[in-house]
Formats: structure tokens, C-alpha cells, sequence
């Protein structure tokens, strides 16, 4: 599970790792499924992050609109 203080470009770097060790066959087996639910719980605090962001930006873009009217 990703870290309570982890950045979004921290967590992006762990998916990669993850992804080339995967596309470069470096994982054993026993560990492949570990890996890939790990990768799925960052890809789930990456898209929570990018919606929260997405959602603050789109309330300042009315503000701003709101405010210019």
C-alpha cells in the first residue's frame, strides 16, 4: 500500500520500477502476483491524487470565472 506521506511522483516512480521489472522478466513467480497488486493499489492513489487535483483546479477555473463576470 502506498505511504500516508508519498508524493505522486514518488508513487509513479515505484509503478515503473515495478512495470520494467515486470517487462524485463526480473520477477520470480512467487513474488508476479505480489507485484501486480501492489502496482494496482499505486495506480488507485495515483488516480485518487489526479482526481483531487482535477476537481481543485476545476473549482478555481469557476471561481475565476465566476469573479471576472
Amino acid at each position: 500500500m502506498a505511504a500516508k506521506k508519498e508524493t505522486y511522483s514518488q508513487a509513479i516512480e515505484r509503478l515503473e520500477k515495478i512495470v520494467r521489472q515486470i517487462d524485463n522478466n526480473e520477477l520470480d513467480i512467487d513474488i508476479l502476483s505480489e507485484k501486480i497488486k501492489e502496482a494496482n493499489e499505486i495506480i488507485a492513489f495515483c488516480t485518487e491524487k489526479l482526481t483531487k487535483v482535477d476537481r481543485e483546479v476545476e473549482k478555481l477555473l469557476q471561481e475565476k470565472r465566476q469573479s471576472e463576470e
